[in-house]
């Protein structure tokens, strides 16, 4: 029989043109979580992501920043501001190209997995805005219902491949015959596990590599609301959060104060 494949997406300026992590730095803000100054600095943190890409050293400076920052919140306030404005948020802002890409491997019956450094309190009902699969996704520490700002697991680096290769071996995966796609050079393991890699709006290190390995480079420009594309989806029983170790936030502008275990 043939084994079952997966098509496994980095989300920021791969699926949606931003960083999830800071995309609602706004309404965190105006739901009281953090101050109007945290606010306009972690805009300035997505401007210099967006520009500047995110390499080893601006993931070490921009968690350097917010370190400390959740210690506190509360989950269920986090988790509502997101639901009430995910919308608004990030509905606008899904490159056409990507939803394109996920249908069709969906029409050609593989899995779509979404394998991020944010939080699960953003990727997972992005997944389901998409009709994910599943996700792979940054987890923070909860004691009473609070986040205590450390990190059960952080999606990152090497952690994402790691993390594809159990879930490969769990659902049968043929990962020769698997996809991935990525914009950043953090994500090169990912990409390199799977026998068909692509680097999407690659940063310059991505893009030299991806070049040097004959990986095919694309183009995503289009930013569109996804409901003039598809209609969006129910929450899926299916959905699964894995979480995978390490040391960033979840949420909008939530970084762990851990240092990240493991090399990068």
């Amino acid at each position: 029989m043939t084994r079952p494949t997966a098509a496994f997406f980095d989300l920021d300026k791969t699926i949606i043109a931003k960083s999830s992590t800071l995309a609602f730095s706004r309404e965190f803000q105006a739901g009281g979580l953090i101050s109007r100054r945290a606010m306009l600095r972690s805009a300035y943190a997505q401007l210099v992501f967006f520009t500047g890409g995110a390499d080893h050293d601006q993931m070490d400076k921009m968690r350097a920043f917010m370190s400390q920052l959740c210690a506190g919140w509360d989950v269920a306030t986090v988790r509502e501001i997101v639901h009430d404005t995910l919308d608004n948020i990030v509905e606008p802002l899904v490159y056409d190209e990507a939803v394109s890409l996920i249908e069709e491997h969906r029409a050609a019956g593989r899995d779509v997995v979404i394998v991020s450094a944010s939080g699960a309190e953003v990727v997972e009902p992005i997944g389901e805005m998409l009709g994910a699969d599943r996700v792979i996704a940054t987890r923070m520490e909860i004691v009473d219902g609070k986040y205590t700002g450390t990190i059960d697991y952080y999606a990152y680096a090497e952690e994402k491949a790691r993390a594809i290769e159990h879930l490969a071996a769990t659902m049968g995966y043929d990962l020769d015959e698997c996809f991935a796609y990525s914009d950043s050079v953090t994500d090169v393991h990912m990409l390199d596990v799977v026998g068909h890699p692509f680097a999407v709006n690659p940063d310059k290190e991505l893009r030299r590599i991806a070049h040097e390995r004959d990986w095919p480079v694309l183009s995503f420009v289009r930013p569109v609301a996804l409901r003039r594309r598809i209609p969006v989806p129910p929450a899926r029983p299916t959905l699964a959060a894995l979480a995978v170790g390490g040391a960033v936030a979840a949420g909008g502008v939530i970084w762990a104060n851990r240092r990240r275990r493991g090399p990068d």
